[in-house]
């Protein structure tokens, strides 16, 4: 395995995969906190052509966390074997032009990347431009079930995302009639609840659940505690029908999330046999670029491959929604716009090479070196790559939170420029209510008195 290269004369030397993964890294500021990343573009050259010439059984042989760890088990429990030896004398380069081949379809990608563990895909998505990974992203889309369908063609969803600092029910229903007003909750009515306790889980629960089943609204209802919460709350007969929870890269970054394989099993199966959805896509999983470093929990592997790893973790359970929160944390781990629009689009396209229902929400916080402009340009392109969702909060801004996501009229204008429609179900619903016609809102778009 050749770990060197010489570039403007001076010969720069690796240790091991570990290192050339996090040296190869678009500079963020996670990684530079973490003391991991490149320092200089010239060093983050050399690492990328040293990545390039890397053969995928080099990488699949040498894990950047051993299998100890239970996500790296995980990884690698899931890798088809028989395709793996097909393409194990490839170069990370040379998977990179079979991705961005005119000839290679969604098909051709969906079958592959069943041979490929996590480490690769984070290797080939360094060696792409903002273009390929766009261009790549466009190329798969994966649907799931859990009431509605999710990652048909020509549609887009979203998250319906009523939080209140004080889960005041009548001002979270108020956020979700005007959500579903302009055409978001589709992919779910989804609460942040201030408190965690079951009761007052479970009367949120309830309280979207009727809402739903008042308006007979083709939709699902998550409420976004942890997932032991959640699984009290559907014991005490909670009407649950998507089960949420936020996943690392990491064994032990999981250990601080509170989350393990078995409690994930746990989570599915209750879902399976208590769950109100019809499924067979239960999970809602949210991660994010940083987390790992927030917890120190990243064993000195980079935000990228660590986010990676999450999606090759998550894949296990088949969710129904992955959605990507990379800029939440803050400029601690991506420090500026620039920085947050790269994460993004790297995560779409390794989400979606990893066969999953792939979410953008492009956050960033009041105190990052961000602005709308960067958020609104990070949720263009990743929409033009095929995102399957977005969040839909009200304003854009999360009073719960406290972050800046799309709002339901950014999440009306990505349909209406792209072309694309609701969920089928959903825009049925819609078409009924008189909220939509022929795939564009009606002048009862933002009115709530539809609902009284």
């Amino acid at each position: 395995m050749k770990l060197n290269c010489k570039l403007k004369n001076e010969i720069y030397h690796f240790k091991d995969v570990r290192e050339v993964l996090a040296k190869a890294s678009e500079e963020k500021s996670g990684d530079v906190m973490a003391g991991i990343s490149a320092s200089s573009s010239l060093e983050r050259m050399a690492a990328k052509f040293v990545l390039s010439e890397l053969q995928l059984k080099e990488i699949y042989n040498n894990p950047v966390i051993p299998e100890t760890d239970e996500v790296t088990a995980v990884i690698y429990n899931n890798v088809s074997q028989p395709i793996y030896m097909e393409v194990a004398g490839w170069t990370v380069g040379e998977l990179r032009e079979y991705i961005l081949s005119h000839s290679t379809t969604g098909t051709d990608l969906k079958r592959i990347s069943r041979g490929l563990t996590s480490e690769m895909i984070s290797g080939v998505a360094k060696l792409m431009s903002s273009i390929d990974l766009v261009l790549a992203s466009q190329k798969m889309r994966h649907e799931a079930h859990c009431t509605t369908t999710i990652g048909e063609p020509g549609r887009l969803a979203f998250r319906c995302q009523p939080n209140h600092p004080v889960d005041n029910p009548a001002g979270i229903l108020s956020s979700i009639k005007e959500g579903l007003s302009y055409g978001a909750g589709d992919a779910v009515i989804g609460i942040n609840p201030n408190n965690e306790s079951v009761d007052s889980v479970a009367e949120l629960l309830h309280m979207s659940h009727d809402f739903i089943r008042k308006w007979d609204i083709p939709t699902q209802n998550c409420v976004l505690a942890h997932i032991t919460v959640q699984m009290n709350a559907l014991k005490k007969g909670a009407p649950i029908a998507l089960m949420f929870q936020s996943l690392a890269g990491t064994q032990i970054a999981n250990d601080d999330f509170g989350v393990n394989k078995d409690l994930l099993n746990e989570g599915y199966e209750m879902m399976n046999t208590s769950g109100t959805s019809a499924g067979p896509n239960f999970f809602y999983f949210e991660t994010g670029q940083g987390s790992e470093v927030s917890l120190d929990g990243h064993a000195g592997v980079d935000m990228q491959t660590l986010e990676a790893r999450t999606y090759g973790y998550a894949r296990n359970w088949k969710p129904f929604m992955v959605n990507n929160v990379s800029g939440f944390i803050g400029p601690e781990t991506l420090f500026d716009g620039r920085q947050m629009i790269r994460a993004d689009l790297e995560d779409l396209f390794m989400g979606k090479l990893h066969n999953l229902p792939m979410g953008i929400a492009p956050t960033y916080t009041n105190h990052m070196s961000a602005d709308q402009n960067d958020q609104e340009i990070a949720g263009m392109l990743t929409a033009l790559g095929g995102a399957n969702f977005y969040m839909g909060v009200p304003g854009g801004d999360d009073v719960m939170l406290n972050y800046q996501d799309t709002s339901y009229h950014d999440d009306a204008s990505l349909r209406e420029m792209l072309g694309l429609r609701p969920l089928a179900e959903f825009e049925r619903w819609l078409e009924k209510m008189g909220i939509m016609c022929e795939g564009r809102l009606t002048e009862h778009a933002g009115d709530l008195s539809v609902f009284d």
